[in-house]
């Protein structure tokens, strides 16, 4: 026993040693529920929200969607003390309205569409943001990504609430906005929304109802490089009745997808596969395949979103189920340092052990050799008490060799050792 502890005793130590390190590094299993923190139950994130949901529902993960007033309230929602008190992990963000210095922990999963700015006018529409100066500006409610926007371009053309103009910016959004633009209560209305958002192409048919082009989209551009420049083609969203019956010059910030730093790795995964499905296909200004994309996103893109773009989904994804791929893989990572490591070890195990018993019963040899060496020089000088001393030594030999215990597997050579000292006593006759 105490020389199978002695072998096995090490290989043992040295696999939980190696399982220990191989549990440190493998990922604990996803969360099966993840908060999404969308915008206005009419908006377009709300709705792009619902089919996120319904997608990642097909594999067994909740997605708890959370409305709010827009961008700015999104990213408030991914911070460490909410003011909802509901900690959103992933969120719709409009480009141009974060801080990526000043939320060290968030990060970017992808960009997903663009998301226009839309600018609908009562009457005929100025060529120039300056035009709007003295008006009454629906520009969002207080958090949204629209307000936000607005105010910045508005602030670089000199206008703001309550110039000398007298500009009023109203917190107005939505189908509330495009009523009061209607009913003539407001000159003009701000919204970014994408190309489906509600009610855009029943403005774009109202009569004295206007949508704004950006004559000096160009410089919107190099001046806020999150926006990009977009046109809207004569007709392209009615081409019976020819709207829009002008190209439209627009600007456009870039919706995207922001996390914590801190989500699974396997739910990163999951949601740019499901946001493929969803942006795939492209739309009116998006070329199929454009989008998701790691392109155009202000935060520092995910190291894991980073690996999917470069390599698409993980290798066991592929062809398993999300759960059983989760599962397989954590496994593995359990499985293989024990292959590489503890395998061989236990392959040595066998002959060490041997060897260990062998070793008790040859270094016997070493001595048995000796005092037959003593014995045929006493023989040879007449040497009397050279061959009392070493017959001492043969007798206190065999003495010990009587008292060793060996597995009955190597009794053999045990049986050899007392052979062969019986032979030496027999042949020098001591």
């Amino acid at each position: 026993m105490r020389d199978i502890l002695k072998v096995w005793g090490p290989v043992v130590a040295i696999s939980l040693v190696v399982l220990a390190g191989a549990w440190w590094f493998v990922d604990p299993a996803p969360p099966r529920q993840i908060t999404l923190a969308t915008g206005a139950p009419d908006g377009a994130y709300h709705r792009y929200g619902e089919r996120l949901r319904d997608i990642l529902a097909r594999d067994g993960v909740t997605v708890k969607l959370v409305g709010s007033s827009g961008s700015l309230a999104n990213l408030a929602q991914l911070g460490p003390s909410p003011a909802s008190g509901v900690r959103a992990d992933l969120a719709f963000v409009q480009s141009g309205v974060g801080a990526p210095a000043e939320q060290p922990y968030l990060v970017a999963l992808a960009s997903l569409y663009y998301e226009p700015l839309w600018v609908f006018v009562r009457g005929a529409p100025p060529p120039r943001l300056t035009g709007l100066a003295g008006r009454r500006l629906a520009v969002g409610p207080e958090g949204s990504g629209t307000r936000e926007l607005a105010l910045t371009l508005l602030a670089a053309n000199g206008i703001a609430d309550g110039d000398s103009a007298g500009t009023r910016l109203l917190p107005l959004a939505g189908s509330d906005a495009a009523e009061a633009l209607k009913r003539g209560e407001i000159d003009a209305l701000f919204r970014v929304t994408a190309m489906n958002g509600p009610s855009l192409l029943d403005l774009l048919r109202t009569p004295d109802v206007a949508l704004l082009s950006f004559d000096r989209a160009g410089a919107y551009v190099r001046r806020h490089r999150f926006l990009s420049s977009l046109s809207l083609p004569a007709g392209v969203l009615d081409l019976a009745d020819n709207i829009p019956d002008h190209d439209v010059t627009l600007i456009s910030p870039m919706a995207s997808l922001v996390a914590r730093d801190d989500m699974h790795p396997a739910l990163v995964d999951l949601v740019l596969s499901a946001s493929s499905e969803i942006f795939g296909a492209g739309g009116v200004f998006e070329e199929p395949g454009q989008f998701p994309s790691p392109r155009y996103v202000e935060f520092p893109l995910s190291p894991d979103a980073k690996r999917y773009f470069e390599s698409g989904l993980r290798f066991l994804h592929r062809f398993l189920p999300f759960w059983a791929a989760t599962i397989v893989g954590q496994l593995l990572v359990l499985i293989l340092p024990l292959i590489a490591i503890v395998i061989p070890l236990v392959r040595i195990g066998p002959p060490l052990y041997r060897w260990r018993i062998r070793h008790r019963i040859v270094r016997w040899y070493r001595d048995l050799r000796r005092i037959e060496h003593a014995l045929v020089l006493s023989g040879l000088d007449g040497d009397t008490a050279g061959r009392e001393q070493a017959t001492a030594e043969l007798d206190a030999l065999q003495a010990q060799v009587a008292e060793i215990s060996v597995p009955t597997g190597y009794a053999d050579q045990l049986y050899h050792l007392r052979l062969h000292i019986g032979f030496v006593r027999q042949n020098f006759s001591v």
